[in-house]
This record gives structure tokens, C-alpha cells and sequence, in this order.
């Protein structure tokens, strides 16, 4: 499905390349000066300094950002994965190459620039030269047009096809929660897939989905991430003691695009570059937070040489709601677990206990029943302190609650259910010694 629409683009911008530059080799080039017309009403002249240089050359950069995909799906290719992914590489930068340089020429020889999104003729740049080209309306040009709307919709797979890999690898450095290694049934990283979900629609509604918006926040992101990357190799090179050819490339690769972060965060940063900048930094914290943590729950869960398994005085609480069928099986799996086993029944209303004493003596199979008043109506508070009381009173004791619940025969009679069973989970859930399990009995 994928590879229809890749090759499918990539052959409709190879003719369009192709044919273009031959109809325009050797024909002389468009007077821009009409094209530029609407762009001289709202801006000043600059004269071609060093900064407009390498502005420039900056933004044309961005036709890079791609690329980086295969050395983050290193992983993914087919043995030997270093030199598949090598030639893959090499094959994409010719095509990039051949597609950016013959684009290039033609918008050059056209004198074709970017239209206002808000003209009601507007085109995107590929569709100018194409109706050049080929003419607006023959089928070639609606071809071109159709393959490049699919091949930037599908370019969103790269992101979530390449960041859960690359986000796993980092958790498995201790710099990212551990749950984003985690493999789903169908053997993605889903949790780093839900993660890159939640952040692209933040993305999208804070910049009210206009891409001029957020070209330049992608743009310092991707050679930001170059500059690391690069950075990453020379540092490995020393510390390997290789100071030769992979060095000097890296070394290259790293001061160069380096340079085009700088030029691209100093240019754009009113257009949003800004946000790069402060979202690296915060992306700092969190790794140096989570590496904390997990430095700090290893040092807490190493054994010592005097660590010992210590016996354990266990107590088995049992919520009783009422007397009924439900109840007994909890009963008979409360008393599997303990000799000192007790029922807890919360009365609400005084007037009932007289029937939950009379049945509990007949069925409750000689276990104590405390009943605990709850003069405020509430069902957990009095549970909650008759817990805190027993652990108070032996913070070595062990204290299991049995929350009996009711599983209805249709999902929809949920609600008709009190679901008592899910407070008291959540009420217990942060206290210190303390078991929580549910009995469920299962209604006809």
C-alpha cells in the first residue's frame, strides 16, 4: 500500500523533472518581476548580505529532513542491516538530489514563487511548474498533483513509523519512561505511537493546522537532531581511538548542520523556532528526571547481604455488603488465605443490621463480623480508619481486603450497579501493607 504511492510520486516528479528541464535547456528564463510583484507591495528590499546567504541556504536545507528516518530504522532493514540501510540511503539522496536540483531549475527558468494560501487561483509550486510543463489541464498534471497530495499524507508515517523505535531505545537507556520498550499485539511500540499522537495534536491545534506555521519548528527540530546525531559519532569515534575518514565526515556533517540550526533558530525565531529551543531543554529535564527515578528505585531494591525473607502476621478483611450468594464464595476463599479472618459490614441504615447479623451467624461460617457505623452515609472513610487503626497498631502486619463484586450478565448493567468495589480499590490502593482483591461472582 505504501509502496504504490512512493514510487508512484517518485516516477511523476522524475518525468516532470525530466521533461521540464528539457523543454526549458537552452530557452531563455521568465522575467520574474511580475511574479514578484505582490511580495515587493509588503516587503522592503534587503541587500544580499552574509545573513541572507546563509538564511537562504538554510531553508533549502529543509529538503534534507527525511533522510534521518533510515539511520532511526537502522533496525528494521533486512540482514546486514547497516549496509541496506547504506544503500537505501545513497539511493534516496540521489533521487532527493535529482528532484530538488531539477525543481530548482525549472521554478528558476519560470520564475515561479510561492502564491498567497488565501488567493482564490492559489497552486502550490509543483502544480505551477506542472501546468508549465504539461499544461493545467491534462491528465499529467492531475497525476502529479494526486501522487504528491497522497505522498504528503503518507509522509506522517515516517514520524510514527521511526520515533516509538527511537523513543524505545532511549527508555532502554533509563532516560524515558520503561513502558515506551514495550511491544503491542501486533508488535509496534503502541504506547510510543499513543505518545507521538497526543503531541502532533497539540501541535496541530496550537498552530491551527497552517503548515507555513510549523515548517520552521520542524525544520529546527530535524537539524537539531542532525547536530546530535553527528556530534554523538565524533564522540564515539574518540572514545573507539578512530580518528580517521567516518570522523572527519561526522565532524563535517555535525559543524555544518550545526550552523544551519543556528542560522534556522537566529531567522525563524518569531516564527516559532522558539519553542524548539525550550522544548530541547525541557526534553533535558525529563530525561535527567526519569534517569533519577530509576537510579533511585534500583538503589532502593538492591539485596544486601543481610536482607532475609521475614515471616509475615497476615490479616484478611472481608467486605460485606450484605448476605447473600455472591458473598459466599468470598468467604470460602478469605478463609484459604488466613486463620485470622474478619468481616467488615458498613451499615448506613441501623434498622438493617438486625438482618445482616441473623444471616451472617448462619452462613458466615464462625468468622467475626465488626460492623462499623458510618453516621455520615459514607461507605469507605469507616473502612479507611479501621485499616489505619490495625496498621498503626503493628506496622509489620499485613492486611488483605477482599472487595466482593458483582460482574452483570449484559456490560450495559454496569450502571445500574452500585460498583462499590471500584471506590475501595482507589481509596486503598496508596495505603502502605495493604492487599486489595476482588471476589467476583458473576450474575445469570
Amino acid at each position: 500500500m505504501f509502496s504504490f504511492w512512493t514510487y508512484g510520486f517518485i516516477l511523476s516528479m522524475m518525468i516532470l523533472v525530466v521533461v521540464g528541464v528539457a523543454k526549458t535547456f537552452g530557452q531563455p528564463t521568465i522575467d520574474p518581476t511580475p511574479h514578484l510583484a505582490p511580495f515587493k507591495a509588503h516587503s522592503s528590499l534587503y541587500p544580499l548580505t552574509m545573513l541572507l546567504w546563509l538564511r537562504a541556504f538554510a531553508a533549502s536545507c529543509t529538503a534534507m529532513t527525511g533522510v534521518e528516518a533510515i539511520s532511526n530504522g537502522v533496525q528494521a532493514f533486512r540482514k546486514p542491516e547497516s549496509d541496506n540501510a547504506s544503500k537505501t540511503l545513497i539511493w534516496m539522496c540521489a533521487i532527493l538530489g535529482t528532484m530538488f536540483l531539477g525543481v530548482s531549475w525549472m521554478a528558476n527558468h519560470f520564475a515561479v514563487v510561492p502564491m498567497n494560501e488565501e488567493d482564490p487561483h492559489f497552486m502550490t509550486v509543483t502544480a505551477q511548474i506542472a501546468a508549465q510543463v504539461f499544461g493545467k489541464s491534462t491528465p499529467v498534471f492531475y497525476i502529479i498533483q494526486f501522487f504528491t497530495s497522497f505522498i504528503l499524507v503518507l509522509a506522517a508515517n515516517t514520524a510514527f513509523a521511526d520515533f516509538p523505535r527511537l523513543a524505545s531505545l532511549v527508555a532502554r537507556d533509563s532516560l524515558l519512561p520503561r513502558g515506551l520498550t514495550n511491544l503491542g499485539d501486533r508488535l509496534v511500540f503502541n504506547r510510543g505511537i499513543v505518545l507521538l499522537t497526543v503531541l502532533s495534536c497539540a501541535l496541530i491545534i496550537g498552530f491551527q493546522a497552517k503548515v507555513n506555521g510549523l515548517i520552521p519548528l520542524y525544520a529546527v527540530g530535524v537539524f537539531t537532531a542532525f547536530t546530535l546525531s553527528q556530534s554523538g559519532m565524533v564522540v564515539h569515534w574518540l572514545k573507539k581511538g578512530k580518528r580517521g575518514f567516518g570522523m572527519l565526515m561526522n565532524l563535517t556533517g555535525a559543524t555544518v548542520t550545526g550552523l544551519v540550526t543556528i542560522v534556522l533558530t537566529v531567522t525563524k525565531w518569531s516564527e516559532g523556532a522558539w519553542i524548539t529551543v525550550f522544548a530541547v531543554g525541557a526534553l533535558m529535564l525529563v530525561f535527567w528526571a526519569v534517569n533519577n527515578h530509576y537510579t533511585y528505585l534500583a538503589r532502593e531494591l538492591e539485596l544486601e547481604p543481610t536482607d532475609t525473607v521475614k515471616p509475615l502476621k497476615t490479616v484478611v478483611l472481608m467486605l460485606v455488603p450484605g448476605v447473600h450468594k455472591g458473598i459466599l464464595r468470598s468467604i470460602a476463599y478469605a478463609q484459604s488465605l488466613s486463620h485470622d479472618v474478619r468481616g467488615i459490614h458498613v451499615t448506613l441504615s441501623p434498622q438493617h443490621v438486625g438482618k445482616v447479623k441473623e444471616a451472617w451467624t448462619k452462613f458466615g461460617a464462625d468468622i467475626p463480623l465488626v460492623i462499623l457505623e458510618s453516621p455520615y452515609r459514607s461507605l469507605v472513610k469507616p473502612v479507611l480508619d479501621y485499616v489505619d487503626d490495625m496498621t498503626a497498631a503493628d506496622p509489620n502486619l499485613m492486611v488483605t481486603v477482599i472487595v466482593p463484586q458483582a460482574v452483570p450478565k449484559y456490560p450495559w448493567h454496569t450502571i445500574l450497579h452500585n460498583n462499590a468495589a471500584v471506590l475501595f480499590k482507589r481509596a486503598l490502593g496508596g495505603r502502605k501493607n495493604v492487599v486489595i482483591t476482588n471476589v467476583r461472582y458473576f450474575l445469570r
